[in-house]
Protein backbone atom coordinates (compact mmCIF):
# COMPACT_ATOMS: atom_id res chain seq x y z
CA UNK A 1 0.00 0.00 0.00
CA UNK A 2 1.10 3.36 -1.04
CA UNK A 3 0.66 6.78 1.26
CA UNK A 4 0.50 10.20 -0.69
CA UNK A 5 1.40 13.08 1.54
CA UNK A 6 -1.63 15.71 1.51
CA UNK A 7 0.17 18.67 0.31
CA UNK A 8 -1.13 22.62 0.58
CA UNK A 9 0.46 24.10 -2.96
CA UNK A 10 0.61 28.05 -2.30
CA UNK A 11 1.77 30.24 -5.62
CA UNK A 12 3.68 33.61 -5.73
CA UNK A 13 4.30 35.42 -8.04
CA UNK A 14 2.87 38.57 -10.28
CA UNK A 15 0.37 38.76 -12.78
CA UNK A 16 1.28 37.14 -15.78
CA UNK A 17 4.09 35.47 -13.87
CA UNK A 18 2.44 32.02 -14.75
CA UNK A 19 1.12 30.85 -11.77
CA UNK A 20 -2.27 29.50 -12.87
CA UNK A 21 -0.17 27.67 -15.40
CA UNK A 22 2.17 25.65 -12.45
CA UNK A 23 -1.41 25.74 -10.35
CA UNK A 24 -2.75 23.35 -13.53
CA UNK A 25 0.60 20.96 -13.71
CA UNK A 26 0.43 20.42 -9.70
CA UNK A 27 -3.13 19.99 -9.72
CA UNK A 28 -2.75 17.15 -12.47
CA UNK A 29 -2.26 14.08 -9.86
CA UNK A 30 -4.97 11.67 -8.43
CA UNK A 31 -6.47 13.17 -5.13
CA UNK A 32 -5.54 17.25 -6.10
CA UNK A 33 -7.86 19.72 -6.64
CA UNK A 34 -6.91 23.31 -7.75
CA UNK A 35 -8.98 26.36 -6.48
CA UNK A 36 -8.40 29.45 -8.58
CA UNK A 37 -8.83 32.68 -6.98
CA UNK A 38 -9.76 34.51 -10.63
CA UNK A 39 -12.34 31.46 -11.22
CA UNK A 40 -14.25 32.24 -8.25
CA UNK A 41 -13.75 36.10 -7.76
CA UNK A 42 -15.07 36.70 -11.83
CA UNK A 43 -17.81 34.24 -10.72
CA UNK A 44 -19.19 35.86 -7.97
CA UNK A 45 -18.05 39.84 -8.36
CA UNK A 46 -16.90 40.08 -11.50
CA UNK A 47 -19.44 42.98 -11.89
CA UNK A 48 -18.17 44.49 -9.26
CA UNK A 49 -14.58 44.80 -9.47
CA UNK A 50 -12.84 47.74 -11.43
CA UNK A 51 -10.61 48.90 -9.15
CA UNK A 52 -7.12 47.31 -7.14
CA UNK A 53 -9.58 48.29 -3.41
CA UNK A 54 -12.58 46.16 -5.12
CA UNK A 55 -10.21 43.14 -5.54
CA UNK A 56 -8.97 43.43 -2.00
CA UNK A 57 -12.64 43.79 -0.52
CA UNK A 58 -13.88 40.95 -3.26
CA UNK A 59 -10.74 38.50 -2.36
CA UNK A 60 -11.29 38.93 1.43
CA UNK A 61 -14.87 37.70 1.41
CA UNK A 62 -13.76 34.87 -0.67
CA UNK A 63 -10.87 33.97 1.76
CA UNK A 64 -13.49 33.47 4.20
CA UNK A 65 -15.28 31.40 2.27
CA UNK A 66 -12.66 29.11 1.32
CA UNK A 67 -10.55 28.79 4.04
CA UNK A 68 -12.60 26.57 6.04
CA UNK A 69 -13.43 24.58 2.41
CA UNK A 70 -10.01 24.60 2.02
CA UNK A 71 -8.80 23.31 5.69
CA UNK A 72 -11.91 20.42 5.31
CA UNK A 73 -10.31 19.13 2.28
CA UNK A 74 -6.81 19.07 3.28
CA UNK A 75 -8.38 17.12 6.59
CA UNK A 76 -9.86 14.91 4.59
CA UNK A 77 -6.63 13.47 2.75
CA UNK A 78 -7.11 15.82 -0.33
CA UNK A 79 -4.12 17.62 -1.76
CA UNK A 80 -5.03 21.75 -2.47
CA UNK A 81 -3.48 23.82 -5.50
CA UNK A 82 -4.65 27.40 -4.11
CA UNK A 83 -4.39 29.37 -7.30
CA UNK A 84 -4.72 32.64 -4.98
CA UNK A 85 -2.12 35.42 -4.80
CA UNK A 86 0.59 35.01 -2.43
CA UNK A 87 2.14 38.18 -3.30
CA UNK A 88 1.88 40.04 0.48
CA UNK A 89 2.82 39.15 3.55
CA UNK A 90 -0.91 39.48 4.66
CA UNK A 91 -1.79 36.67 2.11
CA UNK A 92 1.11 34.40 3.06
CA UNK A 93 0.22 34.92 7.02
CA UNK A 94 -3.70 33.97 6.05
CA UNK A 95 -2.25 30.88 3.56
CA UNK A 96 -0.20 29.46 6.74
CA UNK A 97 -2.98 29.54 8.82
CA UNK A 98 -4.37 27.22 6.53
CA UNK A 99 -2.42 24.28 7.51
CA UNK A 100 -2.57 24.57 11.28
CA UNK A 101 -4.57 21.92 12.97
CA UNK A 102 -4.78 19.50 9.56
CA UNK A 103 -2.24 16.85 8.86
CA UNK A 104 -0.53 18.19 5.48
CA UNK A 105 2.50 19.26 4.04
CA UNK A 106 2.79 21.73 2.07
CA UNK A 107 5.14 24.14 -1.04
CA UNK A 108 5.07 27.78 -1.80
CA UNK A 109 6.31 28.03 -5.24
CA UNK A 110 7.51 31.33 -5.95
CA UNK A 111 7.90 32.42 -9.73
CA UNK A 112 9.84 35.38 -10.06
CA UNK A 113 10.57 36.32 -14.15
CA UNK A 114 11.46 39.67 -15.34
CA UNK A 115 8.91 42.16 -15.27
CA UNK A 116 8.99 42.45 -19.35
CA UNK A 117 8.20 38.57 -19.31
CA UNK A 118 5.45 38.89 -17.75
CA UNK A 119 4.41 42.04 -19.50
CA UNK A 120 4.66 39.76 -22.88
CA UNK A 121 2.52 37.03 -21.06
CA UNK A 122 0.05 39.58 -20.01
CA UNK A 123 -0.38 40.90 -23.66
CA UNK A 124 -0.61 37.63 -25.29
CA UNK A 125 -3.36 36.53 -22.32
CA UNK A 126 -5.32 39.84 -22.92
CA UNK A 127 -5.64 39.57 -26.67
CA UNK A 128 -6.35 35.82 -25.89
CA UNK A 129 -9.17 36.32 -24.41
CA UNK A 130 -9.18 33.51 -22.61
CA UNK A 131 -8.84 34.82 -19.21
CA UNK A 132 -11.53 36.02 -16.56
CA UNK A 133 -10.03 39.54 -16.18
CA UNK A 134 -8.19 41.51 -18.81
CA UNK A 135 -5.62 43.83 -17.22
CA UNK A 136 -3.87 47.13 -18.54
CA UNK A 137 0.16 47.42 -18.16
CA UNK A 138 -0.76 50.06 -15.92
CA UNK A 139 -2.73 48.08 -13.64
CA UNK A 140 -0.15 45.31 -13.76
CA UNK A 141 2.64 47.84 -12.39
CA UNK A 142 -0.05 49.26 -9.56
CA UNK A 143 -0.08 45.56 -8.22
CA UNK A 144 3.80 44.99 -8.73
CA UNK A 145 3.77 47.67 -6.00
CA UNK A 146 2.43 45.50 -3.55
CA UNK A 147 4.29 42.27 -4.41
CA UNK A 148 6.70 41.28 -1.44
CA UNK A 149 9.37 38.15 -2.56
CA UNK A 150 8.44 35.42 0.73
CA UNK A 151 11.51 35.66 3.04
CA UNK A 152 12.71 32.63 4.54
CA UNK A 153 11.51 34.15 8.51
CA UNK A 154 8.23 32.94 6.92
CA UNK A 155 8.46 29.68 7.80
CA UNK A 156 7.43 28.04 4.23
CA UNK A 157 8.88 25.40 2.30
CA UNK A 158 9.66 27.43 -0.66
CA UNK A 159 10.36 26.20 -4.44
CA UNK A 160 12.09 29.47 -6.58
CA UNK A 161 11.33 29.76 -10.20
CA UNK A 162 13.82 32.35 -11.25
CA UNK A 163 13.14 32.20 -15.46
Amino acid sequence: MTFQTTVLHLICGKIAAGKSTLAATLAAPDNTVLISEDAWLSALFGEDMSTAQDFVRCSQKLRGIMGPHVQALLAAGTSVVLDFQANTVESRTWMRGLIYGVAADHTLHVLNPPDAVCLARLKARNESGTHPFTVTEAQFHQFAQHFVMPSPDEGFKMVIYDS
